[in-house]
């Protein structure tokens, strides 16, 4: 297939058999405008169809992976269909028959976390740090949130993470099965290119149909949460509790009361 060549992505295709993505706006921690998020909805589907890719790298450009949506650009321009939202993203990225492996060398927050949530496998750089940072802007949490951090980590301590926006570090996440494992000697983004190398030689049709079985799982609860989140979320971007979070945002302004 044709280079992918993208405005806010890098695609790198190694002989390998390995493709690495990586979201390149690293000045604002690579948040996504929604020219942004067509170009990763569009990025997965191109990979899948390209035969000469056996596994897919994704990381950040700088020192984050993805601080979540552009705040900015999110206000501006007509909101996309409440049934479409971010389903389309995430359903694209769960149909890609190869693994996908996160390289996640520093905050994923929002968006940003969902993307490396759902990747097949994750691993983290020690500096990285999750959070679902949905309700501090003022709307639900409708990408994604609501389906992986659940099933990573139970009901209990996802809506605790969920309803708060709170952080949790790398080395929390690995304890609770949230990721894969912290890496600590190495550049997390090499560390996670070698790991899709290795899967990427192996034999190839076991691993896309150990992979579609699990999916399973994971494909049933997006079927059972996503469209009604994803809906929930446009509604509330034109909530008055999302018009405080943005004026909140601009004059860094907490919105809960200090514990």
């Amino acid at each position: 297939m044709p280079e992918l060549n993208y405005k806010y992505l890098v695609v790198e295709k190694r002989p390998t058999g390995v493709a690495v993505v990586t979201m390149n706006r690293p000045e604002i921690l690579n948040a996504i405008n929604w020219d942004m998020h067509e170009e990763l909805e569009d990025v997965f589907v191109k990979l899948d169809h390209d035969k000469a890719v056996n596994a897919i790298v994704l990381t950040g450009a700088g020192r984050g992976f993805c601080s979540g949506g552009d705040q900015k650009s999110l206000d501006k321009g007509p909101l996309p269909s409440p049934t479409r939202s971010g389903r389309h993203l995430v359903r694209n990225m769960l149909e890609v028959e190869v693994p996908v492996i996160a390289a996640v060398n520093g905050v994923a927050v929002g968006l940003g976390a969902t993307l490396a949530l759902f990747c097949d496998v994750i691993f983290a750089s020690p500096t990285a740090r999750f959070a679902d940072t949905h309700v501090n802007a003022g709307v639900v949490a409708g990408d994604g949130g609501a389906v992986m951090w659940p099933l990573l980590m139970g009901p209990v301590r996802a809506k605790h993470y969920l309803m708060t926006g709170e952080f949790i570090s790398a080395e929390k996440a690995a304890s609770i099965g949230m990721i894969n494992d912290v890496v600590t000697d190495r550049d997390v983004r090499e560390h996670a290119i070698e790991y899709a190398e290795m899967l990427a030689s192996g034999p190839k049709e076991s691993i896309i149909w150990t992979k579609y079985s699990v999916n399973k799982i994971i494909k049933q609860y997006a079927h059972l949460l996503l469209d009604v989140s994803g809906a929930l979320e446009m509604i509330t971007f034109l909530s008055p509790d999302r018009k405080d979070a943005v004026a909140a945002f601009a004059e860094k302004r907490k919105r809960f009361a200090e514990k």
